[in-house]
């Protein structure tokens, strides 16, 4: 993710493509000259402001989610090869037995979003220990057509903490559980697991000539 920032950093002229940019910055990792053995999940989101869009590429069992209002819009799907075993990115070395996909795997999409939209970006430890509705509801505090940065950050921390808390309920039947118990699993409670949240507002901005940009 950090070769992603940077990437996207030093890119000021066009609208960057989600696998492209993921695609980069897995190539300079693999391209070190002692290479980081490892693997993760991706999801990575684009804006078009021009096209009032935005475009994505997730891959594995972190996602995103845009919530207009009180309704949840679109929601990326998690991508597993089995059960509690995401798609995912990684260096080897070709080790055997060790997953390795690749950035042009992920899920692409494009969804055109409007002022006042709350998108959510987060890894599984988010969505396998709350549902959907848990999350619109704690969004409907913010001011979404024009939040502030502590506000955002706030209700970020919030989804993080809660979400932390329920993972470590036992008696709690969580998202995670419920699909364990699909697959045949005895599991309740929720699921310890790294818990990532971003949270952005689409808002209205101002061109250099002063013209109105969503």
């Amino acid at each position: 993710m950090n070769n992603c920032e940077r990437i996207a950093r030093s890119t000021t002229t066009e609208v960057l493509n989600p696998v492209g940019l993921l695609q980069r910055a897995y190539e300079q990792m693999m391209h070190l000259k002692s290479p980081l053995l490892g693997s993760c999940t991706a999801c990575i989101v684009v804006m078009d402001k021009e096209k009032k869009e935005v475009s994505a590429a997730n891959l594995g069992d972190s996602g995103f989610m845009v919530v207009r209002g009180d309704v949840v819009v679109y929601q990326s799907q998690e991508q597993q090869h089995y059960f509690n075993t995401p798609y995912q990115l990684s260096i080897s070395n070709n080790r055997l037995g060790v997953i390795q996909d690749r950035p042009s795997d992920a899920d692409t999409t494009t969804i055109s979003i409007q002022k006042g939209d709350l998108i959510v970006m987060a890894t599984d430890g988010l969505f396998d220990n709350m549902f959907q509705q848990q999350i619109v509801e704690r969004l409907q505090r913010i001011d979404r057509y024009a939040p502030s940065y502590e506000a955002l950050k706030q209700a970020a921390d919030k989804l993080a903490a809660d979400a932390r808390n329920l993972a470590m309920d036992e008696d709690y039947m969580s998202p995670f559980a419920m699909k364990a118990q699909h697959y045949g699993l005895n599991f309740r409670g929720g699921k310890l697991d790294d818990i990532t949240v971003l949270l952005a507002s689409v808002v209205d901005c101002y061109d250099g000539d002063g013209k109105d940009n969503t």
